[in-house]
């Protein structure tokens, strides 16, 4: 079961990003349904690993856009996202060394995270791309 349903109401409306996006939650989704069915630290650490690197390609990807557009709320968006790629890679240590097991909370910090960057910071930016042609 799905620790989070991917809906109309988290698109930006560029197709680009809303993928990205979608990936995120399907890495989240892959990580609960693993520690769930108690698949072992070799499986979660993997997931952990492949969501760090590809949360900054991520990141990347909005700011490289923000940046070409000049959007107004570019550095609070970016500290944002420096916020959670420190936690991430904190979380990704602590996987790597074997000292955390992953947990229902940790998921849901996961999942409310995203649910909220998407929802409330990323939906900022969404009529700017467009303007400029993305789609």
């Amino acid at each position: 079961m799905a620790i989070f349903e991917w809906s109309d109401r988290f698109s930006v409306k560029v197709r680009e990003i809303d993928e990205q996006h979608e990936e995120l939650v399907g890495m989240i989704n892959r990580l609960h349904e693993a520690m769930v069915a108690n698949k072992g630290r070799e499986l979660q650490q993997e997931i952990v690993n492949e969501m760090v690197a590809y949360t900054n390609f991520h990141f990347a990807t909005e700011e490289k856009y923000m940046r070409s557009f000049g959007f107004a709320g570019y550095f609070e968006h970016k500290r944002e996202h420096e916020q959670f790629a420190a936690e991430a890679a904190e979380l990704k240590a602590r996987v790597d060394r074997g000292g955390l097991v992953l947990t229902l909370e940790v998921m849901t910090l996961l999942k409310e995270w995203l649910q909220n960057h998407i929802l409330g910071t990323d939906m900022q930016y969404s009529h700017l791309f467009n303007a400029n042609g993305l789609v």
